[in-house]
């Protein structure tokens, strides 16, 4: 299916899985929103994607700011066909010697983040009778990885229910919901609780996916004709044992 026309809001777009996702949108011809909260990567991002793309600053946090970044994908291309959920936070440290702040800031971006600008894409999907809502998760999703990650892991465990739950409520009705599973992925991500990014991946044992290779199970998720629904992807780095 051409995706020719549509317009995709991609959150979390400033850098790493959101940056790649909106490039491959552009590419197949789509109108880009990009939003996060660095204004000066993504006005940077959107100069170079051209005139398809806008930027639109946003805190995923701020439900206003959610339904806000709706209204001007709607206002400036007519429609928002795709919503990709990409905003996410990662914090480690035990539960035992872990900070509570630590645990409120990635619930707020990783779950009710989703759920804001899930809830005003939706909105606007079921009013039109179609939309792909896709959520870029983790690995995480599926098990913890370790004890440091509890917290996270527990960010990503929820939002496999609000996927499966939104599928149950909105698969009638025209929409699809699509989550992505990456295992580990080169990007800034280590970089909220590492001192160096470059660092983190030259300590792991195999090499990391790339945030392109991310980016592509989105796009052939969306490619899908009308009556397939690709629910879940699980991708993860060839030598990651597990």
């Amino acid at each position: 299916m051409t995706l020719t026309g549509k317009t995709a809001v991609v959150t979390g777009a400033s850098s790493g899985i959101g940056e790649a996702t909106a490039r491959l949108l552009v590419r197949e011809k789509c109108n880009v929103v990009l939003a996060a909260r660095r204004e000066d990567r993504l006005n940077s991002l959107a100069a170079k994607l051209g005139e398809g793309a806008l930027a639109v600053p946003t805190d995923v946090t701020d439900p206003a700011a959610c339904d806000d970044l709706i209204s001007r994908a709607v206002g400036n291309f007519g429609t928002v066909d795709i919503l990709v959920a990409n905003a996410g936070l990662g914090l480690y440290g035990s539960i035992a010697q872990g900070e509570p702040e630590d645990w409120r800031r990635m619930f707020e971006v990783n779950v009710l983040g989703v759920l804001y600008t899930t809830r005003a894409a939706v909105r606007h999907m079921l009013d039109r009778g179609s939309g792909d809502v896709i959520f870029v998760s983790s690995l995480a999703g599926r098990r913890v990885p370790r004890a440091d990650g509890t917290v996270y892991a527990a960010t990503k465990h929820a939002l496999t229910a609000v996927a499966e739950g939104l599928r149950m409520d909105v698969h009638t009705k025209g929409i699809r919901v699509i989550k992505v599973e990456p295992g580990l992925v080169r990007t800034e991500f280590p970089e909220s609780s590492y001192p160096n990014a470059r660092e983190y991946y030259a300590q792991r044992e195999y090499s990391p996916l790339e945030a392109e290779d991310v980016a592509k199970a989105v796009i052939y998720a969306v490619e899908q004709p009308p009556r397939v629904s690709v629910n879940e992807i699980l991708v993860r780095p060839t030598e990651q044992p597990k």
